[in-house]
C-alpha cells in the first residue's frame, strides 16, 4: 500500500566528507571502518570528542554487507518468495531545492537498515537530507508481470521520504516509526536492473514531529544520538495480481475460546478466506468467510500464552477467488486476556488470564552505541528480552520508541508483556495545530499495526507530560485509543504526577506515577489501576565500558554489592507498596546503561554485568508472588490531640532575639539568619533566602497522620522553590509545606508528589496554608485560607527522625528552598484535620 503525505523537499548531493572504496567492503574490514567514521563526528558541546562512539557490542563484528539483518522481517504474514534489500546502498548527504540524482553514482556507500548517525552505517554523522540508492532485479521465477506484482516494503524510515523506483515515484511517507509499501510493478522497466532512489528529510527537534528521545545534539543526559534515514528492513516481495492478503487482524477472546480474524485484502472483492489453526501438526480448526469480515475463528479448551508458558497457535490463511487460490500467508497468534478486578483487599488490579498478576518490568530505550535505533542482529535483539526474562521480569515498558517486528515477535516467543508507548515529541513550548493533528494519526497507526502481538498488553500515549497540550484531549486520546483497541490496557498519561504534565485527565484504565528513586505509592479508583510508571534509576560507572568515559543516574552507587543493595530494598519497598497501595505494575530505569544514563543492569555496550543478578532474580520473584491481591489491612491510626491549638505552636510573638517560643509543647526553636517583621497578628519571622528556625526535635510522626499550618507571605513567585515548613530526613525533606516553583502554586507537597493549590500566589499578599496528611485514607491534601484546593493519593509514607524545620527543605541531602518572605502562626497536629476545622483554623 502506497502511503501518501507531503514530500520531502528536493534535495541535490552535496561533496562527501567522506567516501568508502567498495573494496573494503567486507565483514572485516566494514566493522574497522565503523570506528574511524567516528573519528570524524561533531565535537561534544564542550569541544571534546565523544569516547563512546566506537563502543561496541558482543555482536557488532557479526555485522557484513551480506549478513546485514537476513531475517525474514514480518513474521506475522509471511511468505515463502521474498528478497531482502538490505546490504551496500549508494549514499549522499544533500541540500534543499534540487532534483533527484537519477542515474547518478552517489559519492558514499551506506549500510541499510542502520541509522546513518550509526557506526554500523559506516556514516556515523547526522544529516538533515540525505539519498539512498541501490539497484535490483526480481528474480524470473517470480513472474513479475500479468501474473504477479511487485511490493516494495519498508520497515521504517525517519522521517519523511520520498521512493522512486527508474525515476517514477511510487511512494512517499511521513511517520518515522511505521511500516509503508508501494506496488512498483508499473515502473518497472523489462528485465534487467532496476534503480530505487529513497530521498529522506529528517529534521529531528527542529520541528514537532514525533522522535522519542532522539535529538540532533544529545544532552549528556536523558535525550540521545539521533536515528535518521532507513532505520529498519527493505525488502520486495510478489503477490497475486488477483489479490492478496496485507494484513491479518487477530483479537483473541479466552471466555468463549475463539479468535477474532480479519483478513485485509488488495484487490479482493467477492474474494473468500479459509483460515487453518494448528497446534503442531495438529489441526485444531478450519473456519471460511469472506475477505474484509471479521471471522469468529474457534480454538476449542485454548491453551493460554503466559509469561510461564507463552504456547503459539499457528495460522494459515488462503485467499481464494472463484474457488482458485490466489495468496497463502502464515501467521500465528497466543490465546490471553489482560484486564482488571479487585482483589481480595478491594482494590482494582491488573489480570492477566482472568488471575490478578502483578507486571514487573524494566523501562527498554531499545538503544544500541552500534546501531543506535537498530540491533547489529536479531540475535542482540532477542538477547535484550531474554536477559530481562532471566532477571525475574515478566514485563518491559518499551519507552517511547516501536521497535521492527521482530522484537515484539522475540517478546511473543519468549513470554515476555509490553507496555508500548507512543513516541513523544518534544519537551517544551506547545506543538501547534498540524503537529497535534500529525501526532494522533502517527498514534493511530501505531495501534493499527500492532494491535495483532500478543505480547502487547497496553498503550500508552503521553509520557510526562512531553509533547501534551491539554488535559482534555489527553483524555479525549485515550478514549480513542480504547475505541480502536477496546483488547488491551490504556494508560493516557505515564508519569502524569510529573515534570510537563498537565494532570491527570481522569481517562484511561490506569493511574501512573513516576517516583524517583521511589517507588510510586499511588492508588487505585474503583474504575482505574495504579502502577507505578518509572522507579528506581540507580546507576553505576564501569570503566572502559562508557559512552563518554563517565556518567549519571538517579543515585549512584560506588561498588557491585552496593548497586545491589539499593536495587534489592527498592524492590521490597515495591512489594509493600504493591501489597499496602495496590499498584499493579512497577517499571525500573532502566535495562541497560544508555549514553550518559549509567542506571542499566548491564553497561550499555552489554558486556558487563552490574549487579548480583542471583538477588535480583529472587527479589523481582517474591514481587510476582507476594503481591496477589490479597493486601495489608491498614494499620490503626491514632485519633490524635483534639482542639486546634495543636501539638506544637510558633505564634512569633517575642519581636526580637535568636529563639522563638513553643507556645503549646516543649520544642522551643533556633533562628538563623532571620529578621522580625510585622505579622498577621503581632510579629512573624522574615527569611531572606538563606535563614530557617530550627525546633530541634522530630515533631511530627510522618508514617501517621498529621496536618501542618502557617500564614505565608512572600517577597516573589518566580521559579524557585520555597518551603515554609518541613521534616529533615538527611535526604529529602519528609514533606513540604511550600511555594512550588516548578508549578508556581503553593503545594504540599511529599517528594514527586504535590497537592498544588488552583491559583499562582501574588507577592506581598498573607495566605493560610494547611497541609493535611490522613493515613487512613492514604490522602495528601493542601488547604489555602481554609478551602482545599489540591489533594493526591500516596498510600503510606515512612517514620522520620529529622527535626521539623520553618523556612527551608532538605533535598538530596542539601539544604535547599529557601524561603523568601514572611511567616507566622505555625501549628503543628497529630492529626488529620477535617476540613471544617482546617476553615475554622483560618478564621473563614
Amino acid at each position: 500500500m502506497t502511503t501518501k503525505s507531503p514530500r520531502p523537499a528536493a534535495v541535490r548531493p552535496r561533496p562527501a566528507l567522506r567516501t568508502l572504496p567498495l573494496s573494503i567492503l567486507t565483514a572485516v574490514a566494514l566493522v574497522a571502518t565503523m570506528v574511524v567514521a567516528f573519528g570524524s563526528r561533531a565535537e561534544a558541546d564542550d569541544g571534546s570528542q565523544a569516547a563512546g562512539l566506537s563502543m561496541t557490542t558482543p555482536w557488532t563484528d557479526d555485522v557484513s554487507p551480506d549478513n546485514a539483518l537476513p531475517d525474514y522481517p514480518r513474521p506475522q504474514l509471511t511468505r515463502s518468495a521474498w528478497r531482502s534489500l538490505n546490504g551496500t546502498w549508494e549514499f549522499a548527504g544533500a541540500a534543499a531545492d534540487e532534483q533527484p540524482p537519477f542515474g547518478q553514482t552517489l559519492d558514499e556507500e551506506i549500510l541499510v537498515p542502520y541509522p546513518v548517525e550509526s557506526s554500523l552505517s559506516g556514516i556515523g554523522r547526522r544529516e538533515d537530507r540525505m539519498w539512498y540508492r541501490r539497484t535490483f532485479e526480481a528474480p524470473r521465477s517470480w513472474h513479475i508481470g500479468p501474473e504477479s506484482r511487485l511490493v516494495l516494503n519498508f520497515g521504517a524510515i525517519d522521517y519523511d521520504s520520498t521512493v522512486y523506483v527508474n525515476g517514477v515515484e511510487v511512494a512517499t511517507h511521513r511517520g518515522g516509526y511505521d511500516k509503508f509499501s508501494a506496488d512498483v510493478t508499473d515502473a518497472l522497466r523489462g528485465n534487467g536492473p532496476q534503480e530505487i532512489l529513497v530521498g529522506v528529510t529528517d529534521l529531528g527537534d527542529q520541528t514537532w514531529q514525533p522522535l522519542g528521545k532522539q535529538r540532533n545534539v544529545p544532552d549528556r543526559g536523558i535525550f540521545y544520538e539521533g536515528a535518521s534515514g532507513i532505520w529498519q528492513t527493505v525488502w520486495m516481495e510478489p503477490v497475486s495480481a488477483r489479490g492478496h492478503v496485507q494484513s491479518l487482524r487477530t483479537t483473541p477472546d479466552i471466555d468463549s475460546s475463539t479468535l477474532a480474524l480479519t483478513v485485509d485484502a488488495a484487490d479482493a472483492d467477492g474474494a473468500s478466506v479459509e483460515a487453518v489453526v494448528k497446534a503442531g501438526k495438529k489441526t485444531v480448526s478450519v473456519t471460511r468467510g469472506t475477505a474484509g469480515a471479521k471471522l469468529t475463528v474457534p480454538v476449542p479448551k485454548a491453551r493460554l500464552w503466559s509469561p510461564d508458558d507463552p504456547y503459539l497457535y499457528q495460522l494459515q490463511v488462503t485467499l481464494k477467488r472463484g474457488g482458485k487460490v490466489v495468496d497463502t500467508v502464515g501467521s500465528y497468534f497466543g490465546m490471553r486476556e489482560i484486564g482488571t478486578k479487585k482483589g481480595a483487599d478491594g482494590k482494582l488490579r491488573i489480570t492477566l488470564n482472568k488471575k490478578i498478576t502483578f507486571l514487573m518490568s524494566t523501562l527498554d530505550q531499545g538503544y544500541w552505541p552500534d546501531g543506535i535505533y537498530t540491533a547489529p542482529t536479531d540475535e542482540a535483539l532477542r538477547w535484550d528480552i531474554s536477559e530481562t526474562k532471566k532477571l525475574g521480569f515478566n514485563t518491559i515498558r518499551k519507552h517511547i520508541k516501536v521497535e521492527p517486528d521482530r522484537w515484539y515477535y522475540a517478546a511473543d516467543q519468549l513470554g515476555m508483556l509490553v507496555w508500548q508507548d507512543m513516541p513523544a515529541m518534544k519537551t517544551g513550548g506547545t506543538p501547534p495545530p498540524e503537529a497535534q493533528e500529525q501526532f494522533k494519526l502517527e498514534l493511530e497507526t501505531m495501534v493499527d499495526q500492532h494491535d495483532s502481538w500478543t505480547s502487547i498488553i497496553g498503550w500508552v500515549p503521553f509520557n510526562e507530560g512531553w509533547g501534551e497540550w491539554d488535559r482534555t484531549e489527553t483524555g479525549e486520546i485515550a478514549d480513542q485509543v480504547k475505541a480502536q483497541d477496546p483488547s488491551r490496557l490504556v494508560n493516557a498519561h505515564s508519569g502524569v504526577n510529573c515534570c510537563d504534565s498537565h494532570g491527570d485527565s481522569g481517562r484511561g484504565d490506569v493511574i501512573d506515577w513516576h517516583a524517583y528513586t521511589g517507588p510510586a505509592q499511588n492508588m487505585p479508583t474503583d474504575d482505574r489501576v495504579a502502577i507505578d510508571g518509572e522507579h528506581g534509576g540507580y546507576g553505576l560507572e564501569v570503566e572502559d565500558h562508557m559512552w563518554f568515559g563517565e556518567g549519571h543516574a538517579y543515585q549512584m552507587a560506588a561498588t557491585k554489592e552496593e548497586l545491589t543493595s539499593l536495587y534489592v530494598e527498592n524492590q521490597e519497598a515495591v512489594l509493600d507498596s504493591a501489597q499496602r497501595c495496590g499498584i499493579s505494575s512497577a517499571i525500573y530505569t532502566q535495562t541497560t546503561d544508555v549514553e550518559h544514563e549509567v542506571n542499566g543492569f548491564y553497561t550499555y555496550d552489554r558486556q558487563v554485568k552490574k549487579m548480583d543478578f542471583a538477588q535480583v532474580r529472587a527479589v523481582n520473584q517474591s514481587i510476582i508472588d507476594g503481591a496477589d491481591g490479597s493486601g495489608t489491612p491498614p494499620g490503626e491510626v491514632d485519633p490524635g490531640t483534639p482542639g486546634l491549638d495543636g501539638v506544637h505552636a510558633y505564634p512569633f510573638s517575642e519581636g526580637s532575639g535568636t529563639t522563638t517560643a513553643d507556645a503549646v509543647g516543649d520544642a522551643d526553636a533556633t533562628l538563623t539568619e532571620t529578621e522580625w517583621a510585622p505579622g498577621v497578628d503581632g510579629n512573624a519571622l522574615s527569611f531572606a533566602g538563606a535563614g530557617e528556625a530550627d525546633t530541634g526535635d522530630t515533631l511530627i510522626k510522618t508514617d501517621g497522620s498529621y496536618s501542618v499550618s502557617a500564614w505565608v507571605k512572600l517577597d516573589e513567585a518566580g521559579d524557585s522553590f520555597q518551603t515554609a515548613v518541613s521534616q529533615d530526613t538527611g535526604r529529602d525533606s519528609a514533606f513540604f509545606l511550600q511555594y512550588s516553583g516548578a508549578d508556581q502554586r503553593w503545594s504540599m507537597s511529599f517528594s514527586g508528589v504535590r497537592a498544588l493549590s488552583s491559583e499562582k500566589p501574588e507577592p506581598g499578599r498573607w495566605y493560610h496554608l494547611t497541609g493535611v496528611r490522613d493515613a487512613a485514607t492514604g490522602s495528601l491534601a493542601l488547604y489555602v485560607d481554609g478551602h482545599k484546593q489540591g489533594e493526591q493519593q500516596v498510600c503510606t509514607a515512612p517514620a522520620t527522625t529529622g527535626h521539623t524545620v520553618v523556612g527551608r527543605g532538605q533535598f538530596g541531602g542539601n539544604l535547599v528552598d529557601y524561603l523568601r518572605g514572611d511567616i507566622d502562626e505555625v501549628r503543628v497536629f497529630d492529626r488529620a484535620l477535617s476540613a471544617e476545622e482546617v476553615a475554622q483554623l483560618a478564621g473563614q
